[in-house]
């Protein structure tokens, strides 16, 4: 099995999840500015929509969308990370997993866009006002987006709001969430895979 990935990208998640279940697997690295494997292939080839992560399975089969990769992941090699198929439970997953798609990871798509040196003040507020919704879901003292127990969606989370320090936005202002941001990152799993990334830690500073 192989991870396409691109290191700090939101196919941090998948890396996480593939840690958390110990199973074997090949990291591919993508330069997602050009679009090539390390090798010089074209990533076209193997995901035409040239985003991560994509998930290269044994029998040849490409998984791609996060959400989806990671419910696949936990349903198959992890299944303490994904609620029984059918329940209400695994709707909530399927809701916050949605919701962080479509409407938290989509807000940072300006930023990624913002001419150097440009004001990010009006490209921050709508990534803001999802961190803030997020906050306040965490802030009836759960661990974790879906209580107390870690699932894949934790890791999309932390992917994603890890952008914040290389944004400029600052999570003082949400604690709930900061201290979700310390309680994943101080995992075995999260740091073995921030290392293999090559990544520094941020949340959990000496």
């Amino acid at each position: 099995m192989k991870l396409y990935y691109s290191p700090g990208s939101c196919s941090l998640g998948a890396h996480i999840v593939l840690h958390e279940a110990g199973v074997a697997h090949e990291l591919v690295k993508v330069n997602l500015r050009q679009h090539t494997l390390e090798s010089g292939e074209d990533y076209y080839a193997i995901n035409p929509k040239g985003a991560v992560p994509a998930l290269g399975l044994d029998d040849g089969a490409v998984l791609t969308e996060g959400a989806a990769v990671l419910q696949y992941l936990g349903d198959h090699f992890v299944p303490a990370l994904v609620p029984a198929n059918g329940t209400l439970a695994r709707a909530r997953l399927q809701e916050i997993l949605n919701y962080l798609a479509a409407e938290y990871h989509k807000a940072w798509t300006p930023l990624f866009y913002l001419a150097k040196g440009a004001d990010a003040t009006d490209a921050q507020r709508p990534v803001i006002a999802k961190q803030t919704y997020l906050n306040g879901l965490l802030a009836d003292g759960r661990d974790y987006l879906l209580g107390n127990d870690f699932s894949v969606a934790d890791t999309y989370l932390f992917a994603v709001t890890r952008w914040s320090v290389n944004f400029g936005i600052s999570l003082e202002a949400l604690p709930a969430l900061q201290a979700f941001m310390a309680r994943v990152e101080a995992r075995p799993s999260v740091k073995a895979v921030l290392k293999a990334e090559g990544l520094p830690e941020l949340f959990n500073k000496a």
